[in-house]
């Protein structure tokens, strides 16, 4: 929606001031703190619904007087409505155009909001009473909201107090404190609560004060209102879901992407002998490895021809805004690493980073193999779904050509139900069981401990090991395990002392 950064987390600080100056009880300022949160969690639902009326700003032009009067909507609407180098009688004929569209879509759309942000806050864990208020949520206070669904105190005071902090604190971004005190009057017994909006017309510069510290963060953080919400390790894993598939809506060709390759990287982790915990890890990075599209303009996604540079600037972006978000919290700060590198490839060829093998683990190499089997299989705006064979040929192409892992693509196929299209060549040389050599080694095993893992015995461990050392060119186990870091051929997953091979 193009928001300022951390918009909402602001708004959240001004809805918990606002309650203090109304002196309100505990599960009130709950309720506020946390509609204030999510108010907006429903947005990526009716993205696409907005693509074919919206040319111009949103947030210039219709956000500021979204919560005004009808005479003001309407302003709005029809400004934000023509693109933005369009000549006047082309601006003119594209509103005559997209205004029916718009006025036949806004009850579909505002039921959306509500209805999306309702169950995601429901699967994020929240209480009924808090994910209860998301029925009202673009209702006015005069009753005179799209929906009719309520007015008056019959929508949730914490509902009210979100709504008035979420409209004053972008006001005070378009035109500052004297702005917010002019629209907050005119608004106030219309759209919004009249003692709400008193309360902040009283006091703008008090509520909407920024926080000391430059970030809203840690202020959020400090006002949540007790007691605490908690969520155990598999309510964690709920919300992680609902987060991906919040990241999803922003296109109906991505539906399901998230999710299908968390439950394929998990699947491939497992084949490469990751535990129970290692590979949750992988799947938990998985389903929220693309919430950074929420930050990318929705046309670029639903784009059928080229991209232009911009666009493809913004694409790669997505997972610098996927790391960032979740990098923010310190419990999640594992998964924004591991997300953050799903586009990586071995040779520095991928996004955002330019990571290559030496700094790509294991788990990024599985999500990157898994995002790019399920992306295949999927319809995209600017192609038809491939067959899973076709993304099959491909990956085994991609770690031909060393961009892939070899290992991680085969743990994807095979969890896919399919299997590498042809030979996946090793580093410098080396055969399967070479590398395996020479990833155990990097390990730290002792020769006749490579030969009781992999199930031979020492003299043919050593005669791998010493052939890997010309191939490679050097002549110490040291020197050997730097070059598997190097180039990812560290072994993964527990030894099978005297069992089957663990693959590199």
């Amino acid at each position: 929606m193009s928001f300022p950064w951390e918009h909402g987390l602001q708004a959240t600080v001004a809805a918990m001031r606002l309650c203090d100056l109304l002196r309100l009880d505990q599960a009130t300022r709950r309720n506020a703190y946390y509609a204030s949160l999510l108010a907006y969690s429903g947005c990526t639902a009716d993205a696409v619904d907005g693509i074919p009326i919206f040319g111009g700003s949103v947030t210039d032009h219709f956000v500021p007087v979204i919560w005004g009067s009808k005479v003001q909507q309407i302003r709005g609407l029809v400004k934000a409505m023509p693109d933005p180098a369009a000549p006047p009688w082309v601006a003119l004929g594209q509103v005559a155009a997209r205004l029916p569209r718009a006025v036949r879509n806004q009850t579909h759309q505002q039921v959306t909001l509500c209805e999306v942000a309702e169950v995601l806050a429901d699967r994020l864990g929240l209480p009924p009473d808090i994910h209860g208020q998301f029925y009202h949520l673009t209702e006015r206070y005069d009753g005179t909201g799209v929906l009719a669904r309520s007015r008056g105190d019959d929508i949730p005071l914490g509902l009210r107090i979100a709504l008035v902090a979420r409209d004053a604190s972008y006001l005070q971004v378009v035109g500052g404190p004297t702005h917010v005190r002019a629209a907050m009057r005119q608004r106030a017994g219309n759209a919004h609560d009249p003692e709400v909006a008193e309360a902040l017309i009283r006091n703008p510069s008090e509520v909407l004060a920024a926080p000391d510290e430059g970030s809203s963060w840690d202020a959020v953080l400090d006002l949540e209102p007790g007691p605490h919400l908690t969520l155990d390790e598999d309510e964690l894993d709920r919300a992680l879901a609902a987060m991906g598939d919040f990241a999803d809506l922003v296109s109906p060709s991505l539906s399901g992407h998230s999710s299908g390759v968390a439950l394929l990287a998990e699947q491939a982790a497992r084949q490469l002998g990751m535990g129970d915990q290692d590979a949750r890890v992988v799947r938990r990075a998985g389903l929220v490895q693309d919430i950074g599209r929420a930050a990318v303009r929705p046309r670029v996604w639903e784009r059928r021809g080229g991209l232009s540079p911009d666009e493809r600037e913004q694409v790669r972006l997505h997972s610098y805004h996927t790391e960032r978000i979740l990098g923010r919290s310190p419990q999640l700060r594992e998964l924004a690493t591991l997300a953050g590198c799903h586009h990586e490839r071995l040779d520095g060829s991928g996004y955002h980073k330019g990571l290559t093998a030496a700094t790509l683990p294991v788990p990024a190499r599985l999500l990157a193999a898994a995002d790019i089997f399920r992306a295949l299989t999927q319809p995209r705006p600017h192609r038809p779904a491939q067959t899973e064979r076709t993304a099959a040929r491909v990956l085994t192409e991609e770690a031909q050509a060393q961009r892939l892992d070899g290992d991680a693509v085969a743990a994807v196929l095979t969890a896919a139900g399919q299997s590498l299209s042809g030979p996946v060549p090793r580093p410098g040389g080396l055969t399967d069981r070479e590398a395996q050599v020479v990833g155990l080694v990097a390990r730290g095993l002792a020769t006749k401990q490579v030969a009781r893992a992999l199930n031979i015995s020492p003299k043919t461990a050593d005669h791998h090991l010493q052939s890997a050392y010309r191939k490679i060119g050097v002549t110490s186990r040291a020197a050997v395990s730097l070059y598997a870091m190097e180039h990812g051929l560290v072994a993964w997953g527990e030894l099978p002392m005297g069992g089957r091979p663990t693959p590199s």
